[in-house]
C-alpha cells in the first residue's frame, strides 16, 4: 500500500517551481486496475470528446464533475492526494472535476500551451487557489507526448487565453516565447503510477503522440473551499469532499474489474 505525505522539499518545489513529481503514487496493482477498467469502460469511451489541436491532430478526453463509487472516485477521494492538496493549497479543498486523457498511438493530438486558471478564472474562481494531480496510466515519454511544463511560470500570473483549434490555449504567444527564453522547459517523463502535482497557473502543454505507444493519463483537479466560485459554471461550486482510506482504491478497483469481466462474459 503506497503511503504519501509531501516532504518540505516537495512543498517548496510547488511554491517555487509550480510542480513536483511523485514516483509510485499508485502502486503497480492500482495503476493496472485503473488502466484495465478505463480501457474497458464503454461509457467513458462513448462520452469521450475530441478536440482539434490546431496542429492537424485531435486529442480525446473525458471530463466528469460527479464522483461515483468507482475507481476514479476512489482515487480522487484517496487520503494520499486529498491531504497533499490540503497542504499545498493551505486549507480545505473540494473536487473540482476529474478527467482522463486518451492519447492514442500515432494519432493522439497535442495540447497547446495554457494555464488551467486561464479559463477556470472565467468559472468564477477569484483566486488561483486550484491545483491538479496528473497520474500516468501508461509510461509517458517525449516520444508519446508527455506533459511539458515551464518551471516557475506560475509566478508570472494569469495570461490572457484564446482559442487554438478546439482548445482554449494561451493567445499571447509572444509572452510564452519570452517565458521560455527565461525559464526552464521540463519534459515530465513518468512511469505508470507516477504523478505530477501542479499549480493552476503553471504553463504546460504536450506534443502529439507520433509513437506506437499509448499515453493515457488521469487528472484530478481540486479547488480551495475558500475559493468557492461566485457564479455557476460547467464545474461545481463547493461541496464537502469525503476523504477515503487509500486501501479503497484496490478494494473498489478489484470489485469493479470483476463486475466488468462478468458483464463482458455475460454479453
Amino acid at each position: 500500500m503506497p503511503t504519501f505525505t509531501p516532504s518540505s522539499h516537495q512543498i517548496s518545489h510547488f511554491q517555487t517551481d509550480g510542480f513536483f513529481v511523485v514516483d509510485g503514487l499508485l502502486d503497480a496493482e492500482e495503476v493496472e486496475l485503473l488502466g484495465t477498467i478505463a480501457r474497458a469502460d464503454q461509457q467513458m469511451q462513448r462520452d469521450a470528446a475530441s478536440r482539434g489541436d490546431g496542429e492537424g491532430g485531435a486529442i480525446r478526453l473525458t471530463v466528469e464533475n460527479e464522483l461515483h463509487d468507482d475507481i476514479y472516485g476512489a482515487i480522487v477521494r484517496s487520503r494520499r492526494i486529498v491531504d497533499c492538496m490540503t497542504t499545498l493549497l493551505e486549507g480545505e479543498v473540494y473536487h473540482y472535476h476529474h478527467k482522463m486523457i486518451l492519447k492514442e498511438p500515432r494519432v493522439g493530438g497535442a495540447w497547446a500551451w495554457h494555464q488551467d486558471y486561464g479559463y477556470w478564472y472565467h468559472n468564477g474562481c477569484l483566486a488561483p487557489l486550484l491545483a491538479s494531480c496528473m497520474i500516468a496510466v501508461d509510461r509517458a515519454t517525449k516520444q508519446n507526448g508527455c506533459l511539458q511544463v515551464v518551471r516557475g511560470s506560475h509566478l508570472l500570473g494569469r495570461m490572457d487565453h484564446g482559442k487554438v483549434g478546439d482548445q482554449t490555449g494561451v493567445a499571447d504567444l509572444e509572452r510564452i516565447e519570452a517565458a521560455l527564453a527565461r525559464l526552464e522547459l521540463v519534459h515530465c517523463e513518468l512511469s505508470p503510477g507516477a504523478a505530477i502535482f501542479f499549480h493552476c497557473n503553471l504553463l504546460h502543454r504536450s506534443d502529439q503522440n507520433r509513437s506506437p505507444d499509448p499515453r493515457w493519463a488521469f487528472i484530478a483537479c481540486y479547488n480551495a473551499r475558500r475559493n468557492d466560485p461566485y457564479i455557476d459554471s460547467r464545474h461545481p461550486r463547493y461541496t464537502p469532499l469525503e476523504t477515503w482510506d487509500d486501501a479503497r482504491v484496490k478494494e473498489i478497483g478489484r470489485r469493479q474489474a470483476q463486475e466488468m469481466s462478468l458483464g463482458t462474459r455475460a454479453g
